[in-house]
């Protein structure tokens, strides 16, 4: 049977890959937003106040950052795929058994943190692992289409984690969405390990999903001359950027609403901003490979699309600072939502046009840094909401980090690849 391209024209085994590792970044935040979803629950029951919720949240961060590098590496020499699985049963199971940690001992707060930092180390190493796999199987012209569709798992998990998180603490308690989430996850796993990955080689496995771009895994990487170029720089802090606005309205959303409309329900402001972003994300990725098939250069495409996902998408949270209607605030926080999975489609496959043979490392070493700016930015938020006792603080600081981000990548943003010998970076 012949290797078919992931984005061209697919076959049931290619159909399959592309699904399930859309399933795969759903559960991964399924798992990842299950503690926002469950913080006033908890903190009801731990007796947290904001900032304690805030260190709680902001633990995940701690972790996250410290396996990106990790992740990307060993995704550009083992194999993405081999990362993502190992990975996503161990955070599976931490994910299924938190309940049980919370309930150990008195210090509840000791034992959250504890299992949100080893939940981050563990998850960490999905989307440098899923870049590698991408960079090396998909043309530069279908990219965006195919990692924005990918990544609208994201906004898929957070939807159904919102969605099914609300009617079970409504229903049952807290402890039910983390069965739920974790359960799921490790449903997958043996899914992936039972009809995608039984062959004692998992290499070609994963081979189906394209012949594309082939990339030696034994390559030397010029690091010294990568890190040279602005470009890279440009992408790092775009990355940082993006990453860091995310997690914060990832993080602090559903207690903002919680606590500003206590008598909306649940299922409405949790669901409701992810619903929209899914076709957001699809849609961005159309837009974007269209525009570079019609002849625009990869790079204006890139910028525009950050124009959407940092630029636009830091005004509607700025005015969710700014209103006190239900109704607004839930557009306000869907448009913002929904416009920062235009970063798909921009900073996150030029990462991949400029270095496809070391994208993993590349976009650890990005998003090491947008995890520990999300570490500081959720610790920051909660501590500015806990101070000031106002939430315009918190959008304040989203629209400063994402705005930073743009400028920079306006400025030095490039879409040429960066990781080859001078005398073929004309290719």
């Amino acid at each position: 049977m012949g290797r078919r391209d992931l984005s061209g024209s697919v076959g049931p085994e290619c159909q399959a890959w592309t699904g399930t590792l859309l399933l795969g970044t759903c559960l991964l935040y399924c798992a990842r937003a299950s503690m926002p979803i469950c913080t006033v629950s908890m903190s009801q029951d731990f007796g947290w106040n904001k900032k304690e919720a805030g260190i709680v949240l902001s633990s995940f961060f701690w972790g996250y950052c410290l396996t990106q590098v990790v992740g990307g590496h060993l995704g550009d020499r083992i194999g993405g795929e081999k990362v993502i699985l190992l990975s996503a049963s161990a955070w599976g199971s931490i994910t299924a058994v938190t309940p049980l940690l919370a309930h150990l001992g008195s210090a509840h707060l000791a034992f959250m943190t504890f299992s949100r930092i080893l939940m981050g180390l563990l998850q960490g190493v999905y989307f440098p692992a899923l870049t590698s796999l991408l960079s090396r199987k998909v043309r530069e012209s279908e990219r965006a289409f195919t990692y924005s569709t990918v990544g609208a798992g994201s906004q898929f998990g957070t939807l159904l984690t919102g969605a099914v998180g609300s009617l079970l603490l409504e229903w049952y308690s807290w402890q039910s969405v983390f069965y739920f989430s974790g359960s799921l996850t490790l449903l997958w796993v043996w899914y992936v390990y039972r009809y995608l990955l039984s062959e004692k080689d998992l290499v070609p496995a994963s081979g189906v999903l394209a012949p594309g771009l082939l990339v030696s895994r034994h390559n030397r990487v010029p690091w010294r001359r990568l890190f040279q170029k602005p470009a890279v720089w440009a992408a790092v802090f775009s990355q940082l950027s993006a990453a860091c606005s995310f997690f914060v309205l990832l993080s602090w959303l559903p207690t903002f609403f919680k606590e500003t409309f206590p008598d909306a329900k649940g299922w409405i402001f949790n669901v409701v901003p992810w619903l929209v972003a899914i076709p957001a994300s699809v849609f961005s990725g159309c837009l974007s490979d269209h525009l570079i098939n019609q002849g625009y250069r990869a790079i204006t495409v890139r910028k525009l699309m950050q124009g959407m996902g940092l630029g636009l998408s830091s005004v509607f949270a700025l005015c969710l600072g700014h209103t006190s209607s239900f109704s607004k605030s839930v557009v306000f926080a869907s448009a913002s939502i929904c416009l920062q999975t235009f970063n798909h489609s921009g900073i996150s496959v030029n990462i991949q046009d400029l270095a496809p043979s070391c994208a993993g490392f590349l976009f650890g070493v990005a998003n090491t840094a947008g995890a520990l700016a999300g570490v500081v930015g959720v610790c920051l938020g909660g501590y500015l909401i806990e101070t000031t006792g106002s939430w315009t603080c918190l959008f304040n600081l989203v629209a400063i980090i994402s705005n930073l981000g743009l400028c920079t990548f306006l400025l030095f943003g490039q879409a040429q690849r960066v990781d080859l010998s001078p005398t073929r970076e004309d290719l």
